[in-house]
């Protein structure tokens, strides 16, 4: 999986692309978090319109994003997600906790 990014006016939009499964996951948050603290942004978006695929540790890692930025007084949501990983996040409950936006809002 690859993670990019691009910051603008104090937001981060983290673009996930690939497949995010436990083997990935760890990768990718250390990624994320040096990232975060590169930029220190005040809002976090998650888009996953290139993400294929994704497994619970996708869960894991927007929960860590959530709770990464929340520390800061900042705000993360995610945007774009696909059918499969909108299925995960859906069973997951975690709407209740994250802003998920399917479409632009």
């Amino acid at each position: 999986m690859k993670v990019l990014s691009s910051y603008r006016e104090g937001r981060l939009t983290l673009f996930f692309k690939g497949e995010l499964d436990h083997h990935e996951a760890a990768a990718a948050l250390r990624r994320i978090t040096q990232t975060m603290d590169d930029y220190l942004p005040r809002d976090c978006v998650v888009d996953m319109s290139g993400l294929t695929f994704m497994d619970s540790s996708g869960i894991a890692l927007i929960l860590k994003i959530c709770r990464l930025m929340a520390e800061t007084g900042g705000r993360a949501w995610v945007e774009n997600a696909r059918n499969q990983p909108l299925k995960v996040i859906d069973a997951s409950g975690i709407d209740r906790m994250v802003k998920i936006s399917t479409s632009a809002e």
